[in-house]
């Protein structure tokens, strides 16, 4: 079933939610994985870029883990948490999104020191470079040319990649809990 939803409406995310409930009568599984990479200079920025991304990266995902927390803790689920190499080293023109994904890191460490004892895994997957389409939507030029030169220069991660690392984390023993994976391509030293 697709369920088309805005992550940074609330109300979206909680009707998303209980149509799944509603269909299959329990929820085990939730990965977050809606964001935006929207890098350029703090300096000068357009902060609705910055509003964008802590909506969608921060907030989307905040608001999705809410509401299907119950849900998972009923059913002794899992959380998989789509953050970054950036949520752990900042640097130049990354600032904003470096913010997003550290606050991702800290609220699902957070979470999971509040809900492992109860049964439900919090899961971390951190990538470097990946093929996707989120470097086309950086809104500052030299910006979005510079990070098109830095994975060209490399071999990226694929998006299969990053998948195999989430059915790799939730296919565990149910005691098993991976509560953090960091890939990137062997080529990325950053």
């Amino acid at each position: 079933m697709v369920v088309e939803l805005d992550v940074t409406d609330e109300a979206t995310c909680r009707a998303a939610v209980d149509r799944c409930v509603h269909r299959w009568g329990s929820l085990d599984l939730l990965v977050n994985n809606a964001g935006v990479m929207l890098l350029g200079p703090i300096e000068d920025a357009d902060t609705d870029d910055w509003r964008r991304m802590i909506n969608t990266d921060v907030l989307g995902l905040m608001y999705m883990t809410h509401t299907a927390l119950p849900h998972l803790l009923n059913s002794r689920g899992t959380i998989v948490q789509m953050s970054s190499v950036d949520g752990r080293l900042a640097g130049p023109l990354t600032g904003v999104y470096n913010a997003s994904k550290s606050a991702v890191n800290a609220f699902s460490e957070s979470l999971r020191q509040e809900v492992t004892t109860r049964g439900v895994r919090v899961v971390v997957i951190e990538p470097g470079a990946t093929t996707t389409e989120l470097a086309s939507h950086i809104t500052h030029s030299p910006t979005r040319e510079a990070v098109e030169q830095f994975a060209a220069a490399l071999r990226p991660l694929a998006p299969e990649d990053v998948s195999a690392a989430v059915v790799f984390a939730v296919t565990q023993p149910a005691q098993v809990a991976v509560n953090e994976i960091l890939l990137r391509s062997v080529d990325q030293q950053r």
